[in-house]
């Protein structure tokens, strides 16, 4: 009998699948895989099935069901607790969304275009003024959706030190104590801003906006609001932060196509699409079942743990032709980089326009762009995590 391929797996090259997920590439129906722990879930990577699936509202993302897969056992020790906006079910999903779209439109994302190219424009003029070389992570990627989404939300850039880190130390760990630790650090700083806040003068930050209308109306307890304001600062800087950075690695490493965006910039919001497909940074989007699930020959349980290999689904070919080629000029239509259903990514607008915005001053003003290191030698992280590089180092 074939041996079941685990899950998660690390990449061998950051813009690719790991080569172990082979097994489960062009698989019409959900195939078993083995978690860290040996219990088992279902791989899903046929594109049709999985937007099916995800729609589906018998698969759940409350990570307070004792059944919702773990995938790395630095979580096995945690307490299972909701998280709010990613990880709670209708209708208290939908509650919370509905507090947040109007802030996260594309009217809205679109309004935000002139402050993030000022942001943009003189973090390059920082980074350029230091010399001809840089790492990229930590003076650009980063600092780009880290000062968007602090000024978003009204949380001081100034504190963006501490954040940062205590994301890092949430999604990497690598103990769970870590992990809990990162929590209740940003937890009680976010206490703290929230109480600061109702003290001062009224401000026009998206935090101010919950504080009044929500907080202060009974709607919200000071710990919803700490929980809505806490992952949205981490997803909101954290997943554009690694799609700026391995966008760049990944254009480095295509000549090509990085040849024709200088020769014709109109292309940078295909392009960008086109990345969102390809790279798949979200790879591995988790649910439990919540009742019994029938697709085509198979039978998904009550309980059972369901993995989404967003890397596949991105490259279906029966919907991509060609997947592995990175291609400005095809329809990425129906991609879910940015997942799928009720759970879609709320901040897709605001990642868009922050990638467009950052991929082309990258492109327009350091036309000597090069890496400083060997490909090979740029240290990415690991698969069971947001994929992203750890540092890019370039020259131009």
């Amino acid at each position: 009998m074939t041996e079941v391929p685990p899950f998660p797996q690390n990449r061998t090259c950051p813009y690719e699948p790991p080569t172990g997920y082979r097994h489960f590439r062009n698989k019409r129906s959900a195939t078993e895989a083995r978690l860290y722990d040996g219990r088992s879930a279902w791989v899903v990577s046929d594109h049709s099935l999985a937007r099916t699936l995800l729609a589906d509202g018998r698969l759940s993302v409350d990570r307070a069901n004792d059944a919702f897969p773990i995938h790395d056992a630095r979580f096995l020790d945690l307490p299972r607790r909701s998280v709010a906006l990613v990880g709670v079910d209708d209708p208290e999903h939908n509650a919370q969304r509905r507090m947040l779209i109007k802030s996260f439109s594309l009217k809205r994302a679109t309004a935000l275009r002139p402050m993030i190219q000022n942001m943009v424009d003189r973090l390059l003029d920082d980074m350029i003024a230091l010399g001809d070389r840089a790492d990229l992570v930590t003076t650009f990627a980063l600092p780009v959706p880290s000062r968007v989404i602090c000024s978003l939300l009204g949380v001081p850039y100034r504190d963006h030190e501490f954040f940062e880190e205590q994301s890092r130390r949430l999604l990497r760990g690598p103990l769970s104590a870590d992990v809990e630790n990162a929590r209740l650090g940003l937890e009680g700083y976010l206490e703290e801003l929230i109480s600061k806040k109702r003290t001062q003068a009224e401000g026009d930050s998206l935090l101010d906006e919950l504080i009044s209308e929500r907080l202060d109306t009974g709607e919200l307890s000071v710990g919803d609001l700490v929980d809505l304001v806490f992952i949205l600062l981490v997803a909101g800087h954290e997943t554009t932060a690694n799609m700026i950075s391995l966008a760049v690695f990944t254009l480095l490493t295509h000549p090509l196509q990085l040849a024709e965006l200088r020769e014709n910039p109109d292309l940078l919001p295909a392009a960008v699409e086109e990345l969102l497909r390809f790279l798949s940074i979200a790879d591995g989007m988790l649910r439990v079942a919540t009742q019994d699930v029938e697709i085509a020959d198979t039978v998904i349980r009550k309980d059972d743990g369901v993995v989404f290999l967003t890397s596949l689904v991105n490259r279906d070919e029966t919907l991509y032709p060609n997947p592995d080629v990175l291609d400005w000029h095809r329809s990425t239509r129906h991609h879910i980089a940015f997942g799928y259903g009720i759970h879609q990514c709320l901040g897709q607008n605001l990642a868009r326009a922050e990638m467009e915005i950052a991929l082309g001053a990258l492109i327009r003003r350091l036309p000597g762009l090069r890496l400083a290191i060997p490909p090979a030698e740029v240290p990415f992280k690991p698969g069971d995590t947001l994929q992203g590089l750890l540092e890019l180092p370039v020259a131009w």
